[in-house]
């Protein structure tokens, strides 16, 4: 669109390793990440003027595959695109920044003694700041205010859900359970040796606060007030004429609400990683034949243009700021001319409550690399984890 000028091949599908000879006569060649492990002879072995990674957080975890193929590109110059250098923790900035500018961070080791360990774990603000300094002649960064100043405004609503009954009574089950459980693992192996017994206990907890049925404990009927509040909104929102994305991490979750639209005869397309036809379910959309999509985080958090929104719903919020903001800027962006309406389901006096708490931590953490000021809050510890199921 902006370089008519230059020849562009597209390595892709199953034919793509008969491109090879054409190569040399593009200027530009674009492939996807998937396809690194499998041809990384064919782009890894020649010389490129450039190497450009798009969502960049994807080589987040120095130990994959492709982080580690890609590491071994031949490029004179390497550059990096992301809306989120950094989601859960520095390590993701280190893995990252190796690519981009490889060795000046130092090795993943001395990383984590030198930066890591003093700003996640005891909140030193001025290796924060320190750090700062040293990343900020390597980021341009441009703040979506920056570049889009004529955006409308995006207003944020905290829908709280009060469940009862037998939902409630779960949820408590559950989480005494659990926190005994946790509590255990906690004090017979330690945190770094706990994370499978402490992230099976969140999801249980989560699993509960969206709708009992997720647990598949037994065949007790437990209404879902979550659920109902959706619909709820849901139809009121359609009778105002709203355009609806809603977003779960669960596909089961989606699988529910597909079943409630349907009974009620609510149109929709669906968005997971097992969707097909994706470009018919956005199109679909897009062009006003349905008025909700329903999309996993997973398979539509990133990538996609959904600009005939108006209303985001996150039907099950979690701790990372970077996931939910990348999935509610799909209708939030460049093109949008209406108000976009978040809203964020929470239930009332549960974990999702707490998880509130942890994501100004981590708000705040990503926030310190941009901040002279170097103010960070803490990496989870066995403390937020009790909390969590206090």
């Amino acid at each position: 669109k902006f370089v008519p000028g230059l020849k562009v091949l597209v390595f892709h599908g199953a034919a793509r390793k008969e491109l090879v000879d054409q190569i040399p006569e593009h200027d530009i060649v674009l492939t996807t990440y998937p396809l690194i492990a499998r041809d990384h002879e064919l782009i890894l072995g020649r010389d490129w003027h450039m190497a450009i990674l798009d969502e960049a957080q994807t080589i987040k975890n120095p130990n994959a595959a492709t982080t580690r193929w890609l590491g071994a590109i031949k490029a004179s110059h390497r550059f990096c695109l992301t809306g989120t250098p950094m989601e859960n923790h520095l390590g993701e900035l280190w893995s990252i920044m190796s690519f981009a500018n490889p060795g000046y961070l130092g090795d993943k080791t001395a990383f984590t003694r030198n930066w890591r360990t003093p700003i996640e774990k005891e909140g030193n603000t001025m290796r924060a700041a320190a750090l700062t300094r040293r990343v900020k002649p390597f980021l341009l960064r441009r703040t979506k205010e920056e570049v889009a100043s004529e955006l409308p405004a995006k207003i944020d609503i905290v829908e709280t859900v009060e469940i009862d009954g037998k939902q409630r009574d779960l949820y408590d089950s559950i989480r005494a359970a659990m926190a005994t459980k946790v509590r255990k693992a906690l004090e017979e192996r330690g945190l770094a040796r706990s994370h499978i017994v402490v992230l099976e206990a969140l999801l249980r907890l989560r699993q509960v606060c969206c709708d009992p049925r997720l647990v598949k404990l037994d065949k007790v009927e437990r209404p879902s007030a979550k659920l109902d509040r959706l619909m709820e909104m849901v139809e009121e929102l359609l009778s105002e004429g709203r355009k609806i994305i809603i977003f779960s991490q669960f596909t089961s979750m989606l699988a529910l609400i597909e079943e409630r639209f349907e009974a009620a005869d609510i149109g929709y397309e669906l968005l997971t990683g097992d969707t097909r036809d994706r470009k018919r379910a956005i199109e679909a959309f897009q062009n006003g034949d349905s008025p909700v999509f329903l999309i996993s985080l997973k398979a539509g958090g990133v990538g996609l243009n959904l600009t005939a929104a108006d209303t985001v719903i996150i039907y099950d919020p979690w701790w990372n700021p970077a996931v939910e903001a990348q999935a509610i800027d799909r209708a939030h962006r460049i093109g949008q001319d209406k108000k976009v309406f978040v809203y964020r389901l929470v239930t009332a006096g549960t974990i999702e409550e707490k998880i509130g708490e942890l994501k100004l931590r981590k708000q705040a953490l990503a926030d310190s690399l941009f901040d002279r000021e170097g103010n960070v809050g803490k990496a989870l510890t066995e403390d937020d984890i009790a909390a969590l199921l206090s």
